[in-house]
């Protein structure tokens, strides 16, 4: 599949827990470039008291890799946003600085602690809704709390999105994640796949590997709609 959108990555070098220099960045670029991928959001994290990079050094070095990307012509167009951790200040801050969103949109990358109850998790995700975003729960099969069904179906009908991981899908992280991703996916609930790569090592790209299983497992339409065009709404910030 070509056209592909990774909209959960942590390419950005020096930033996070992920790409550990400029080098490996269009290393990995260049790996979701032979995967099909086409459009990159490069997702840092933010987490207080673990991960706060400021803005403007993740600002400088996103447009960095752009030239860099540009230069060595690589075949890819970067995006950035930010994979914000739940806390009590979020409204504050995307209200501030409008780089943690996703490409600048009203959709918000939204992770939680995967030991979050579901009142946690829905209340975060109601407070974003209520002031007007469009939040994304980031790898959702991680939280125990969403392994119901009508959990997931709550949230969805409320107006959030539901994002999986590629390797969770493709059981890279263990069989009842994966077991999980495919229940979501058969009940039509995910709306958008990320590769959450970090490295070229444990956790590189695999979003062509995933195109292709979910093309296997769903058809095309539907694998194009989840790889392809939700995430080309969201960078339009459209309606999914």
């Amino acid at each position: 599949m070509e056209d592909i959108v990774d909209m959960h990555c942590h390419i950005l070098p020096e930033v996070d827990d992920g790409a550990e220099g400029i080098e490996e960045s269009l290393a990995m670029l260049r790996r979701e470039r032979e995967e099909g991928v086409r459009k990159v959001i490069l997702t840092p994290h933010y987490r207080r008291g673990m991960f706060e990079t400021p803005r403007e050094k993740i600002k400088t070095v996103f447009s960095r890799l752009q030239r860099e990307v540009q230069r060595k012509k690589v075949g890819v167009d970067l995006f950035l946003g930010c994979e914000f951790y739940r806390e009590n200040e979020i409204l504050d801050i995307l209200k501030r600085d409008q780089s943690c969103r996703m490409a600048g949109t009203s959709y918000v990358l939204l992770e939680f602690s995967t030991v979050d109850s579901y009142s946690v998790i829905r209340n975060y995700t109601m407070g974003l809704l209520n002031h007007g975003y469009r939040p994304v729960i980031a790898h959702a099969e991680r939280y125990e709390a969403l392994r119901k069904m009508d959990a997931v179906q709550s949230l969805a009908v409320a107006g959030a999105y539901i994002q999986v991981n590629a390797g969770s899908i493709l059981g890279k992280n263990g069989w009842s994640s994966r077991r999980f991703c495919k229940k979501l996916l058969k009940d039509g609930h995910v709306h958008l796949v990320g590769s959450d790569a970090h490295n070229m090592r444990l956790r590189a790209p695999c979003m062509g590997e995933c195109a292709r299983y979910l093309e296997k497992k769903l058809g095309n339409r539907e694998a194009y709609r989840i790889l392809s065009e939700n995430p080309e709404k969201l960078i339009r910030n459209e309606y999914i």
